[in-house]
């Protein structure tokens, strides 16, 4: 599991013209998944996210997490995170997990984060516009 965690002061995301997920202050989530992905996998990842202490303290310190501002979760699926570009310049996702479950792992890794802080998320599959008020700029790369 490959996960891009953005800190945004907001983000949201619109399939057909309809804002479908949205969040305030907190992280925009890119969630890929592979062959190897499990459960388990999900669990250690979330709990990762939910704990990561990226916000500023009053000591302009980076110490506080996602509960600590109140903040809210975006979680967007992307299998392009497993692109493999190694051989010509035509990106192939033989890495990536298949979507049926894929989409399975994606709703269970949103459940799961949502033991830490409220989360919306995207449409699985769908042709999504992402748009984000990134914070910082300050990008973290879990996997």
């Amino acid at each position: 599991m490959r996960t891009v965690i953005q800190r945004v002061a907001r983000a949201s995301v619109t399939v057909g013209g309809r804002v479908v997920g949205q969040c305030g202050r907190g992280f925009l989530v890119l969630a890929g998944f592979t062959h190897e992905d499990t459960q388990a996998s999900c669990d250690r990842i979330a709990a990762k996210i939910g704990k990561l202490r990226i916000f500023s303290d009053e000591n302009d310190k980076i110490n506080l997490s996602l509960a600590d501002v109140g903040g809210s979760i975006l979680c967007i699926s992307q299998f392009t995170l497993y692109a493999d570009c190694t051989h010509g310049n035509r990106p192939a996702f033989v890495k990536a997990m298949e979507p049926k479950q894929a989409e399975e792992l994606y709703d269970y890794f949103c459940e799961r984060l949502s033991e830490y802080a409220p989360v919306e998320k995207g449409i699985f599959g769908a042709d999504m516009k992402v748009e984000l008020l990134n914070d910082g700029p300050f990008t973290v790369i879990i996997e």
